[in-house]
C-alpha cells in the first residue's frame, strides 16, 4: 500500500508521499511514487501515485515518452492549463487499463489505480486533481481543499480539523508531515522515506523538492513533539 497526501492552499501546493510497496509480507520493497515536470518561470508540475504499481508506471512511462517523442502531439510540458493536463493524464489512465484490466482481473489480480495531479501553467491558478482508475477525475476545492490516496484514514483527522484554504503554507506542511507521522504509526504498509513538494502561488517553481529518510532528525523532532503534545492534551482533559 501507501499514502499520499497533497494541499491545495492559497499561497500553493504541498505533497507528501511514501515509498514503501509490498505484495505480501515477505515481498516489501521501495518505489518512488512522486514525479516532477519544471520550467521554471512557465509550469511546474507534481503527480503521487497509487494502487497497482504496473499500472502507475506505464501511465508515467507514456506520459514522459510523450514529452521524449519530438513529434508528440500534446504533452505535459505543451498544456495549455492544468486541466488539460489532468485530461492528458485520464487519458493515459485509460489507455493503460484498456490494455491490462481484463488480463489482471483473469488472474484475480486488481488493477485498481490513482494519480493525483498538482501544479500551476503561468497565467493559470495552482490546481490540485485526482484521477481515478477509469480515467475520471476530481479537483481540490474550497470547501475541500485536500486530496488523499492509499492508506488515508490514519492522517485524515488532523486535515480535517486543521486545514483550510487559509492555512499558511508552513503550517500545511507541518499538517502533511503529521498527517503521514500517524499514518506510519499505525500502518505497517506505509514506509519512509518520504518525498516532499512544495510549489508556492504564482511562481511556476518548486521551492523545495526533498527526500526525507528514517534517520532525518527534523521530522523525527516533529513526530516526538506531536505525540508530547498529543498526551499532555490528553492528560488535561476532564474526567
Amino acid at each position: 500500500m501507501t499514502y499520499c497526501v497533497g494541499l491545495k492552499l492559497n499561497e500553493g501546493l504541498v505533497l507528501l508521499s511514501d515509498t514503501r510497496t509490498n505484495a505480501g509480507l515477505d515481498n516489501v520493497a521501495r518505489f518512488r511514487k512522486m514525479f516532477t515536470w519544471e520550467e521554471p518561470g512557465e509550469r511546474a508540475i507534481a503527480m503521487v501515485t497509487a494502487g497497482n504499481l504496473a499500472i502507475t508506471q506505464a501511465v508515467m512511462n507514456r506520459l514522459q515518452e510523450a514529452i521524449d517523442t519530438s513529434d508528440a502531439e500534446g504533452t505535459l510540458l505543451s498544456a495549455p492549463t492544468m486541466h488539460k493536463v489532468a485530461q492528458m493524464v485520464g487519458d493515459a489512465m485509460q489507455q493503460v487499463q484498456g490494455k491490462y484490466h481484463q488480463t489482471l482481473e483473469q488472474r484475480n489480480e486488481n488493477s485498481a489505480a490513482t494519480i493525483m495531479v498538482a501544479g500551476q501553467v503561468k497565467g493559470g491558478q495552482p490546481r490540485l486533481f485526482l484521477v481515478y482508475a477509469a480515467g475520471n477525475y476530481i479537483e481540490a476545492t474550497e470547501d475541500t481543499p485536500y486530496l488523499q490516496i492509499g492508506e488515508h484514514k490514519y492522517g485524515k483527522p488532523i486535515l480535517d480539523r486543521v486545514v483550510t484554504q487559509d492555512t499558511p503554507l508552513s503550517d500545511g506542511i507541518k499538517a502533511v508531515l503529521l498527517s503521514m507521522d500517524s499514518t506510519l504509526r499505525s500502518n505497517l504498509s506505509v514506509g519512509m522515506p518520504l518525498d516532499l513538494t512544495v510549489l508556492p502561488a504564482g511562481q511556476c517553481q518548486f521551492s523545495i523538492r526533498r527526500r526525507i529518510e528514517a534517520e532525518d532528525s527534523h521530522f523525527r523532532a516533529l513526530s516526538d513533539a506531536w505525540s508530547q503534545a498529543l498526551r499532555h492534551a490528553f492528560s488535561d482533559m476532564p474526567d
